[in-house]
Parts: structure tokens; sequence; C-alpha cells
């Protein structure tokens, strides 16, 4: 089995499904749907204490990677550099 490994400084991620529906039930045509900018860390390039791990979803600046289809996936390259926040469970007080 082939699988994707970054190089240098990139993280690959695989997309996060948007939802196809409003809350009406008005389905939205794929032409208007925004992509989002998140996503779930599936590899990890050469980056010393990236501060995240593979399985984290984390957030990316708009208009930022590039979007490949893997193995029927849709996924994203993105610099570590282009990532702004990563998604951590807390306690509910």
């Amino acid at each position: 089995m082939k699988e994707l490994q970054p190089l240098q400084e990139y993280v690959l991620l695989e997309m996060a499904e948007v939802e196809e529906k409003t809350q009406g039930g008005i389905i939205i045509p794929d032409t208007a749907k925004e992509k989002p900018q998140y996503g779930k860390v599936v590899a990890i390039g050469n980056i010393e204490n990236p501060g995240i791990s593979v399985g984290d979803y984390v957030y990316f600046k708009k208009f930022s990677g590039t979007e490949i289809e893997y193995q029927g996936k849709d996924l994203l390259f993105v610099q570590y550099a282009d990532l702004l926040a990563k998604l951590v469970e807390t306690e509910s007080i």
C-alpha cells in the first residue's frame, strides 16, 4: 500500500465534509459551497516540534494549500506556517 508523505514543512490534511443542506432543508449546489478552512491532519512533513500530531483537527488560512484527490479522498497540502489553530478538547465548567 502506498501512502502520501509530505516533504519539507508541509502538512497533509483530509478536508472536512461540508453540509449539503441548510437547516431549512434547502440543498446547496457544489458551485455555491465554500471550501472549509479546517481539516484532519493525516501526515506531517519534516517539522521540528510541530505542536500538532496525526488525527488533530486544525484551521488554516483561507486560500492556502494545494488540493488533490487521492484514493477517493479530498486532501490538502498546507504549509505548516499557514496553520492557524488546533482544536483542543476542554472540560466544560
